[in-house]
């Protein structure tokens, strides 16, 4: 088998509205299609940016007993995707970006191996992301 990209990374939210808010507003994605899916209970939200795909399924509040998520488990960290990885021109200009927004960003450091510059800041659900410059 040879597998050539990743086609999509699929995430399960809590607050499917404020998720929405904070992937489409805050990182920029942009819409290729929403569903309501009432026979799960949920909303299965298509976004995409530059060559990234993300599919977004969150509670549809107006389906009586829809199933939201547990928590993720964080600290200590769960067995499972540690988290994402976005590549930004400059890491600077991102952070002050989303820093503006009410986002909780950590501070700029340099990866160990790469060099690279580097930062952590977090979906509403607390998955972790990451920017590389």
């Amino acid at each position: 088998m040879r597998l050539e990209t990743i086609n999509h990374v699929a995430i399960l939210v809590r607050d499917y509205a404020k998720s929405r808010d904070f992937y489409v507003n805050i990182l920029g994605f942009d819409v290729l299609a929403e569903h309501r899916r009432p026979d799960r209970g949920d909303i299965k939200l298509d976004l995409v940016s530059g060559d990234i795909r993300l599919e977004i399924f969150g509670p549809d509040t107006e389906v009586d007993g829809a199933p939201i998520p547990p928590e993720r488990p964080s600290y200590p960290e769960a067995a499972g995707l540690r988290h994402l990885a976005f590549t930004t021109a400059d890491i600077e200009a991102s952070r002050e970006e989303l820093l503006g927004q009410g986002v909780r960003v950590e501070p700029i450091r340099y990866d160990s191996f790469t060099g690279e510059k580097m930062t952590f800041f977090f979906d509403p659900d607390g998955l972790p992301l990451e920017l590389h410059e």
